[in-house]
Formats: structure tokens, sequence, C-alpha cells
């Protein structure tokens, strides 16, 4: 059987989802008759076994458990047991986190990132083939292998098993373009170029492409019907509505669609006939509570058998009598719990089930439905006291504006809930939901003596399209009271002290733990922020490539900092902008490859409190990103937030620590003293003074770009043509995939640019440059983007013939200045620095040239790095080298060729 997640929009529940990965927390007390201190370990650390999954056909079993300290995969055979397991992954640098079986059980699939750096690829082992001579596991094959790409997997048909759909960014970082890959061989062959800006593609039962998901500019949903020769548009949504495909039914005639699109508030599934655009509904919540939550169909008849919503606790309605009945079955057995399937046989005989509650971390078994016999496997973390952990209530109270905020409630078990210290836990996101249930972190809380809030405050999905919206717009102000306003309500209860309150996030929740501190500082404590944003500009202006799709969706839930109002309202839900009303200790906590929140976000917070002399401190994993996957790590983290919180709420502390916590802490923990941020380089509004003219031509250059052990050639022609009293330069650049245009119109005098015209496949993009400003359009089939942006200043040496203008400069060593470039599809300058570090002799195809060596880095942050080489006698550019980071580090080169 199969499970699909909820698809308000696939793309924005791929953010909502990826935002709420957040890491650690901390602890409290209350010496009376709490419970006996649990050990961290067992809550943050590896593991015994986890993530079991019964194969296809039934014979064997994979899971996950520790090697050297990281988890892995391992499989043995169904009736063996779990000490007899065969060893198949040995990854010591990163643990396996997801992972499943080819439908013909004939191989293992996962995938792996980098240091956290959300480059994912998708790999393959065989558990059935040996080691190779030295090795310990089979080979892994990296199915979608190339370095800085981030894969998806869409699809793995059930008609052919062989087969995967993925999509790879590694023609362009902002979009995936659609490959099918053969598992077996790794062969991939190239279905779809990517060039109309879609973000994702769904395929029916049989492995047919059939639709395709595109946002818009204005930030809507476009559902689009795939035909042989177009698209066809057939469903669409606002941006402040959702709507997104969650399978196709028995006959592949119609899709299955999960949408709030018109007047209802709650989303709902409906059937939808793609070729008569014509829908009819399913169901919506028969409470009229929640959101429609999840559907579960069957892979061997395509039917769908049940229907679930995510209230205070999880609601299933059953469309099928037989599984109805198998399920009942298992509640009698096990009382109290929330089932799930984790996986079945293809026959779906055999289910591998979870059963879990908000004590239970949970209990995995295997159910034959045939025989009814259920076989328990393990226990995640059976060391864990389960008589010791807190349950988890919910409850709801009025916020400031009387919108009804439900939240989640873990009071310590046995003390009195009176006069407890609070930690206000707000989940990442925003767009996610806190659900009912066992987590660590607030049960780790409980078990030091705090009371833990988790609000599923304004923003937070699963509510209605009126409650997510109602966070529009509202950082750190109505979204930061339905915070404050519980600890508020709590302390009229008589339950929390309201000198002891902290507040602890990641993500979105790192934002509020700052937010909290900056502009509420007398209802706080003490603060501890997992990867929190301190500056909400350049967190969308850091914005990773692969989502551009969704970027005015985040402009119009946010605020847009490219008009003035958006930009001031930034500025203003800013914490690092506030950060002079801090006073309460805070505890930074940051992954260095953090690819959505840059470490100077949480450094620029840390210096404005360190310079200030409040107590901050700092912990910075050198090989994590957003969340931390080691547990090692985790550990480091979670005894660093253990400690300040006892220190400053008061809470119980488990002094002791291993040698290896106590090792990697001390590499961890960074003295706020130490931390620098990048100087910033004043540039000014005018470009530098050129020392000559360009010159009328046309020079070749051979070139390549070097991506992941892969080399994609190009043919590089530039020419310069004085025209009606300005430069035009016009570069056409030839590559296996296609050819692309770029003209630029250059002012004579001052070399500064005026024009840019773009034409790559279908797109388009026409911009002038005039009084400091940035005017135009980039159209793409039909659809058109406006380009309007403030420049501060003139633009030099940017687009075409930008290595012939440097050339113009009054070159010589030691010389050094700087000047604006403009991000088109950011919409943002990029200030850009240029220093001649020296001379060399080069060699190009076209001879051998005695030149200055001109580097070009960024200003301020990171960004490309491009080296000139200037010949000193003809300034010509002879060679240039391109670091693009946007290519994750790819290497772009070009040389003169005559």
């Amino acid at each position: 059987m199969s499970s699909t997640l909820p698809l308000r929009n696939r793309a924005r529940i791929v953010v909502a989802l990826a935002l709420a990965l957040v890491a650690p927390i901390a602890a409290s007390a209350q010496n009376g008759k709490l419970p006996p201190l649990i050990d961290r370990e067992l809550f943050f650390g590896n593991p015994e076994i986890s993530g079991a999954q019964i194969s296809p056909d039934g014979r064997f079993v994979s899971f996950l458990k520790p090697y050297k300290e990281t988890r892995n995969v391992w499989v043995k055979r169904a009736s063996d047991p779990y000490t007899a397991a065969k060893l198949i992954t040995n990854d010591t640098k990163r643990p396996v986190t997801n992972y499943f079986w080819s439908r013909d059980g004939k191989y293992i699939l996962f995938v792996q990132d980098q240091l956290g750096d959300e480059n994912y690829n998708v790999y393959a082992v065989d558990p059935a083939s040996s080691p190779a001579a030295g090795q310990e596991v089979p080979t892994p094959r990296n199915l979608t292998a190339a370095k800085g790409v981030r894969a998806v997997l869409y699809s793995v048909p059930k008609n052919d098993p062989d087969i995967m759909y993925v999509g790879i960014n590694d023609r362009d970082k902002s979009w995936h373009d659609l490959y099918k890959v053969r598992i077996s061989t790794g062969e991939k062959t190239l279905l779809r170029q990517n060039t109309e800006r879609i973000a994702s593609w769904v395929f029916d039962n049989f492995g047919t492409l059939r639709l395709a998901i595109r946002t818009t500019d204005k930030g809507d949903t476009e559902i689009l019907r795939v035909d042989p020769n177009a698209f066809t548009l057939v469903y669409t949504c606002t941006v402040f509505e959702s709507c997104g495909p969650d399978r196709f039914n028995k006959d592949n005639t119609k899709v299955y669609i999960q949408t709030n699109k018109g007047e209802p508030d709650l989303t709902r599934l409906v059937l939808f006939d793609p070729v008569a655009k014509t829908e009819q509904l399913v169901e919506s919540d028969p409470l009229g509570r929640v959101d429609f939550g999840n559907a579960t169909y069957s892979d061997v008849t395509d039917e769908l058998i049940a229907t679930s919503y995510q209230d205070e606790r999880n609601r299933i309605y059953w469309k099928d009598k037989a599984w109805e009945a198998d399920y009942k079955l298992l509640q009698g057995k096990l009382p109290g719990k929330e089932i799930v399937p984790a996986s079945s046989t293809t026959d779906e005989r055999l289910w591998m089930i979870v059963a879990t509650s908000d004590r239970e971390p949970g209990e995995r078994y295997l159910f034959d439905r045939n025989t009814k016999q259920l076989t328990k496997q393990y226990s995640v973390f059976d060391k864990l006291p389960r008589e010791s952990l807190a349950p988890v209530k919910s409850i709801s109270y009025p916020s400031t504006d009387g919108l009804v905020v439900p939240a989640y409630l873990t009071l310590p078990v046995g003390v009195e809930a009176k006069n407890l210290p609070l930690v206000v836990y707000p989940h990442g996101g925003p767009w996610g939901r806190d659900s009912w249930g066992y987590q660590s972190i607030p049960q780790f809380l409980a078990n030091r003596g705090y009371a833990v809030l988790q609000p599923n405050f304004r923003a937070s999905t699963g509510y209605g399209k009126k409650f997510l919206n109602a966070g529009n717009n509202e950082w750190g102000q109505k979204m930061q009271d339905d915070l404050t306003t519980g600890v508020r309500y709590l302390a009229s209860q008589g339950i929390v002290d309201p000198k002891r309150v902290g507040i602890m996030g990641g993500s979105y929740g790192g934002y509020a733990v700052l937010a909290g501190l900056a502009f509420t500082p007398d209802v706080y404590a003490a603060g501890v922020s997992i990867v929190g944003p301190s500056n909400l500009v350049t967190l969308l202006n850091s914005i990773p490539p692969y989502w551009e799709s969704i970027r005015t969706v985040f402009h119009e839930r946010m605020g847009n900092p490219k008009t003035p109002a958006g930009l001031a309202q930034l500025q203003k839900q800013s914490p690092l902008n506030s950060a002079n009303k801090i006073k309460a200790p805070l505890l930074v906590i940051q992954g260095a490859n953090d690819p959505r929140v840059n470490k100077a976000e949480s450094e620029q917070i840390v210096i404005a409190l360190r310079d200030r002399g409040f107590p901050v401190e700092y912990i910075l994993a050198p090989d994590e990103g957003h969340g931390f996957a080691r547990p090692i790590n985790n550990l480091v983290l979670f005894t660093s937030a253990e400690k300040f919180l006892a220190k400053h709420l008061g809470g119980r502390y488990q002094e002791s620590m291993t040698p290896a916590i106590k090792e990697r802490m001390a590499v961890l923990t960074v003295d706020p003293k130490t931390v620098v941020l990048a100087k910033k380089v004043e540039v000014a509004s005018t470009g530098p003074k050129p020392s000559a003219a360009l010159k009328p031509g046309t020079e070749k250059y051979k070139g390549r770009i070097e991506a992941g052990g892969q080399t994609i050639p190009m043919d590089i022609t530039s020419t310069v043509t004085d025209q009606s009293g300005s430069w035009v330069v016009n570069e056409t650049s030839v590559m296996p995939m296609g050819t692309m245009t770029d003209e630029a119109t250059i002012d004579k005098g001052t070399l500064l640019l005026r024009k840019r015209v773009i034409h790559q496949g279908p797109a388009v993009v026409e911009v002038q440059f005039a009084d400091n400003k940035a005017t135009g359009k980039m159209t793409m089939n039909g659809q058109e983007r406006a380009i309007a942006a403030d420049l501060g200043g003139s633009l030099f040496a940017d687009g075409p013939g930008s290595a012939a203008v440097i050339a113009a400069l009054p070159l010589a060593e030691g010389y050094s200045t700087t000047f604006r470039n403009f991000d088109i599809m950011g919409q943002r300058v990029k200030p850009r620095q240029l220093k001649v570090t020296g001379s060399e002799k080069v060699t190009v195809p076209a001879g051998t040239f005695d030149a200055y060596k001109v580097e070009v880095t960024p200003a301020e942050g990171t960004g490309e790095t491009t080296t000139i080489w200037v010949d000193k006698a003809s300034r010509r550019a002879v060679k240039i080298v391109s670091v693009l980071p946007q290519m994750n580090g790819a290497i772009a080169t070009a040389e003169l060729t005559n």
C-alpha cells in the first residue's frame, strides 16, 4: 500500500517540511517528585534499530542501525534475528535517513547529501551482491551523479520496476530537468529540458507523464496537462489558495486533487477530470474543523482505501471494509496507539507497521493480513523509560485579536502543575504545524522539569486558508503575539512562573526566539535560536536557486524587499535591527553549510549582543546544514542548551558527559569575541574611470563548464560594434543544450551598461538601466515577469563585454576598484571588488601572453568569483575563469583562440 502526503501545493509543502527540520532544545526543573533524570543520550543518541521495511517479496527486512556511530542500512532474512543482519552501506560522515526498496526488490535506494548542503543524490545498492575485495559493503552507485546537484524523485512506476523518474538541476540550478533513470545500469535519458519553469511533474499509475505543476510570477499555482506537443492549463489557484495533484484514480482518467480553491475555507479532496476540466467532491472534514490531511491508496487495486485528518489527534475514515477490519484488530491489540503503515509487500499481505503515542517513540510490528498474526520487531530507543515520560494534551487560547490559537502542552510528571518554568517551543516553517505524538525535545525538557508549549500560531498549516493567510506579513507581529498570549494564558492559570520563561526553536522557530527577545524583551528570561534568521532582508536575498519557483510566494507571505513598503516592513520585523532591546541571555546554534539560513545571519546577532556586553553563546557545526543530522553534534547541542537553560531558568541539568561529547563540544563552541563579519566595502554610485575605449571587432573563445566530474564544452563569440554613439557587444554561446545570445549596449565614454537583451530557448530578457534603476521584463512561453529595481548607482562590467570593459581600466599591479553588477533573476545589486594581484605568463590557443592577473570578487557576502588575464600589450582578455556558487562550485573557463 502507499500513502501520499497532503499536497497543499507540492512546492510549498516541500518548503514547509524542509524548514521544519529543527535541532535541539533545553532543560528546566523543579526538584520535587520528578522522575529520575533520563540520560540525554536516550533521547538524542543513535537508536539501536530504526526504520525497518519489509522487502517487496517479503523475504527480507531492511533497517537502520549505527555503524561506527553513524546510521546505515542493514538487511536480514525476514525469519532471522536482527543480530544476523548484513551491513549494506557504511557512510561514517553522514547518516542515511531515507531509503526504500526498488519495486522488484533487487535494489535498495537511498538519498544522501554532503555535510548538510541539501544537494541530494539518489544511490542504489544491490543487497545480494558481495563486497569487492577489501571492502566492507557492496559498492553503492550514484544514479544522479553530479557534484552540487539536487535530485528530486517524482515517480517509481509499477509497470517497469527498473525505472525511476527524477528531476536534476545540473543545467540550471533553479529548475529541474526531467530524466528517466534505469536503476540497474544508471543510464540517464533526458525527457524534458525544463525551460517552462515547471516546479514538479506528475505521472499516472502506468508511469505515463500526465501533469506538470508551475508557479506563476504572481505566486499562483497552475496545473498543466501534458499533451504531445504542448501544455494545456486545466486548473489554477491563487497564491493565497493551495491545490495539488495527489494520485490518479484506478483507470487513470481522473486525478485526485487536494484543493481549497474558491469559497470553502478548508482543503478538500476532489476527483478531477483533466480532459473535461470537471471535478467532483470526494471528501472534506466531516467535522468541519481542519484541512484534508492524508489519502491512502492500495497499490494492488489503485483504489482509495482511507482518508485522515490531523485534528487534536489523527482521525481516520476507512473506505474499504477489509482494511478497516484489520485496522480495528490492530487497535484492539495496541490500545491507545496511533498505527501507521511503514511498508508492505507487493501483494499487500504483509505490513510493517509503526505504533506510536505521546509517550511511545515507536514500536515496529510485522502484521500478516491472511493469518492475522502480529509479530513485534523492536521498540525504538528501547532503553528509554516510558513510565517517566509526560502526556501531551491539546489546549487553545485567544490571541490579542481574538483568533483562537490551538497548541500542545507537555507538563512534567510527578509535580503539581503550578509555577513551573516554561519553554515555548514554536515549530519551524512557519508553514507547517505541530501534531500530537512523541517528540524527543518536549519530552527531554519535561523530564528536566519544564512545561513545554507548542503553539500552532497563525500561518500554521492544517487549519484552513483563513488561519494560514492570517500570518501573511505578520512575522514578528501578530504571529509573535500568538506566542506571547500563550505565555500569559498559562501564567494566568497559575501553571507557569512568568519570571522563568524561555523560548527555543529552529529555523522559523529560531526567528521567533530572536523576535521574542527583541520585540517582547520582558516576556523571556532566556532564548535558544537554532539556525534562526535575524535579518529578513538578507534571508530573502539568500533564497537558494532551487526555490526559484516559489520566490514570489515568500514575497507575498513575508513581504517584498523590492518595494519600499515591503522593505521597510521587513527591516522593522528583523530582530537584528532591534538587537539593542534584547536583554535576556541568548544561545545561538548554526550549521556552517546551511543553504537557507546563512551563518552570517546568526553571526550578525552574536556580534550585536557581544558588542553591547550582553550574554551570548555560539555553537557552530562545520559539517551540518539546516538542522543537525549527526548524533554527536546533536548531543553537543542538547548538552549546551540544557546547561544554558538550567543556568538561566533554574532547571535540572545532567552534568555528566561522555569524552566524545566533551571533545566535540570543544570543536563546535565558538568564543563570541572571535566572531567577525566580512568588512563591508563601500561602492561608489558611479563606475570606475576607464583609460581606454573598446575596440570594434570579433574575438572567439573556446570554453567549458566543469561540474561534478562532467565537462560541458562551449564556443563563445564576442563582437563589438560602434552603433549611434554606443558600443554594442553581442556574445553568442553555443553549447550541447542549445545556443544563447546576450547583447549589451554600453555608453561609449563611461563604459557604463545601458541595456541588455538575452535570448535562451523560449526565454527572453529585456532590461534597460537608467537613472540608477533597472526596468524591463522576462518572457517565457508567453508569461511575463516584470523587472523593476533600484540600483543605487550605475552598472559597470556586467554581462557581455565585461572582460573587455575591465581590460579598458588603468590596470597596473596593486590597482583596485569597486563597481556594481545586477542579478537579473534575483533582481538585486551585486557589489563587486576588483584587484590586480600580479603579472603572469599565460598560454591559451591564441598564444602566450604577458598578462595582468585580475581578481573580481563579491564586495560583500558570497557569490561568483572571476579571474581575468589581460594581455598588457593589446589590453585583450585572453583567459577568463569563473567559480559559480549558483551551480554549486562549477568552474567556467574561456580561452582566446584568435
